[in-house]
């Protein structure tokens, strides 16, 4: 994402800005209203040279430091443009398919199938027994560090469904009592995180060591590294630290 250097916390440019210094997007999206603002997706070409004061920054790395409303505006872009940008040419038949402008939506110019932006479910799991939770360490984590259990709903599956599969394929884990706990917009490149609890309701914890390297039960007091606060991931394990009486602290 684009944003203005210039001051203690980057900034985002207004579009004025943008085309008084040459930078002309390819195209563009709006996205809503803001205190009276329009907002807009857009992109700019690949090699675009950016004044001095500004830098390119991913999203990740632009949590906490931007205004809530903007980043939660700058989470929606970057799935419109992540969409966009791979939906080109019609699923159906392969042919161009060009933007609609009554609906966000891609129409194909032969067949006239109509792609809507895709969003891929997820579900995100806190699993606790008595007073410890299971975290896992999956093969893409780096620096050891150790989260709750995820993965994607399948065809004919419902979220609890989901759920339990995902906790038992991952680490030979029965639950159940399982309750929602929130969702969070994820477009990396199009989640949506659905969160829930669940309780252990038995086996033992076994690991394929190719999606997980390893799965423990730890207690409030004795967490692993973890994920930062971008994530629900992280708001799932507050939680339960918090129902254990102990603050943590950020990462």
């Amino acid at each position: 994402m684009l944003v203005a250097v210039e001051k203690s916390a980057p900034e985002v440019p207004s579009s004025d800005a943008l085309f008084g210094l040459g930078l002309i997007p390819l195209t563009e999206y709006h996205l809503g209203i803001l205190d009276g603002t329009r907002c807009i997706a857009a992109y700019l070409p690949e090699n675009v040279a950016v004044p001095a004061h500004m830098e390119f920054h991913g999203l990740r790395s632009l949590f906490g430091h931007l205004n809530p409303e903007f980043y939660a505006i700058a989470v929606r872009a970057l799935g419109i443009i992540n969409w966009d940008s791979t939906h080109e040419f019609c699923s159906q038949c392969g042919s161009p398919a060009l933007r609609r402008n009554d609906v966000l939506a891609r129409q194909c110019t032969k067949c006239g199938f109509t792609m809507f932006p895709r969003i891929s479910p997820a579900v995100i799991v806190l699993v606790e027994r008595d007073d410890k939770a299971l975290l896992a360490r999956a093969t893409r984590f780096q620096d050891a560090m150790y989260s709750v259990i995820a993965g994607f709903v399948e065809p004919g599956e419902t979220l609890e469904q989901t759920v339990q599969r995902e906790v038992k394929e991952e680490t030979g884990i029965e639950v159940d009592n399982i309750h929602y706990f929130g969702s969070q917009p994820w477009p990396f490149p199009d989640s949506l995180m659905i969160g829930f609890t669940a309780q252990y309701a038995g086996g033992e914890i076994k690991v394929d060591g190719e999606e997980l390297l390893d799965a423990a039960w730890f207690a409030a007091d004795g967490l692993p590294r973890i994920p930062g606060r971008i994530s629900i991931a992280r708001a799932l394990i507050d939680w339960f630290v918090a129902k254990h009486g102990k603050a943590v602290g950020d990462e």
